[in-house]
């Protein structure tokens, strides 16, 4: 005996007609459903495209017109390395881009970073320089937020001035290597290591070997060399204002209020202050140049999402509950 989609048989149900019916209007049901899930992924898709778009607009274009006389930002946010958003690429491409502008008076490199790779510092402290010479006219000012130590201090040494706030952290005028060491770990676990190289240098600094001497010394020898390099870089940018001493360049850092009294700074100031007072173009637009802008939709999210979910939590810690 047939039964209906309903597991009921004739004699339960109706006429084969009803049950037809039936069955009709439980497909047109499925299929209103059907397309009310696909339109709201598809709001899903464009709320997303549409935060995707509104996220990586250039800032300069939500400043307003660059029709008018402004002073131009570049961020030097986290730490300095390739591939971050504190690359090399990303903050000479902001350079570029601001110099290029006829209306731009000078430039503020916004500085708030612990360092990072001298050679990517080095590449923006040379371009700032190549910068500075072509157009004299305009100056760049590098104004550190809460940090602008090691690489972050080497690139702010290109600009003509700095300037802090008391609170600030600058300095840190050093180079440094890290590693760990653990010469007796695999012994006492049993396990044998196995390294060929060619070359009696070759597995330098291998942290399951035991340092060597000569090696240490080697090493040593190659950090002075850029010691020295990031030495000579602060001396050509600051000049005269600097007041060396034997903890100028110890790795030692200091206050933004100390930092200006040993020339590392010019004065105190905000982006805002500098561009008002000091350039007379009060008007900000922001250069920065952001990375993929994919990876950059998605670490937003990821915040936003964090950010969510931390006040949740935060919420439910505050209120009353059951245990």
């Amino acid at each position: 005996m047939s039964r209906d989609i309903w597991g009921r048989g004739p004699e339960e149900g109706d006429s084969p007609h009803g049950a037809l019916e039936r069955v009709v209007l439980a497909m047109l049901a499925e299929q209103r459903r059907a397309r009310r899930w696909r339109l709201f992924f598809r709001l899903i898709y464009l709320a997303l495209a549409l935060f995707l778009v509104a996220s990586l607009l250039p800032q300069r274009f939500e400043s307003g017109s660059l029709g008018q006389d402004f002073t131009a930002v570049v961020d030097v946010d986290g730490v300095i390395a390739d591939h971050a958003d504190a690359s090399a690429d990303h903050i000479i491409a902001g350079l570029d881009d601001a110099f290029s502008e006829p209306h731009c008076k000078a430039v503020i490199l916004k500085i708030d970073s612990p360092g990072g790779s001298p050679v990517q510092a080095d590449q923006v402290y040379r371009e700032i320089r190549r910068l500075r010479r072509e157009h004299p006219q305009r100056k760049v000012y590098a104004v550190i937020g809460d940090m602008g130590a090691s690489g972050a201090y080497y690139i702010a040494a290109a600009a003509d001035e700095i300037y802090v706030s008391p609170a600030s952290i600058v300095g840190s005028i050093g180079v440094i290597m890290e590693g760990f060491g653990f010469p007796d770990a695999l012994h006492k676990l049993g396990v044998e290591r196995r390294v060929l190289t060619a070359g009696a240098h070759k597995a330098i600094g291998d942290p399951f070997s035991a340092t060597k001497p000569d090696e240490q010394a080697y090493l040593q020898k190659v950090l002075g060399q850029v010691h020295q390099q990031f030495i000579a870089a602060v001396r050509e940018g600051r000049g005269q204002r600097l007041h060396v001493d034997a903890d100028t360049f110890s790795g030692l850092f200091w206050t933004g209020d100390q930092a200006v009294q040993l020339g590392l700074a010019d004065g105190f100031g905000s982006p805002a202050d500098v561009a008002r007072q000091i350039v007379h173009a009060p008007h900000l637009v922001n250069f920065t140049h952001a990375g993929n802008p994919f990876d950059q939709a998605a670490k937003k999210i990821g915040l936003s999402a964090a950010e969510g979910l931390f006040q949740g939590l935060q919420t439910l810690a505050a209120s009353p509950h059951l245990r």
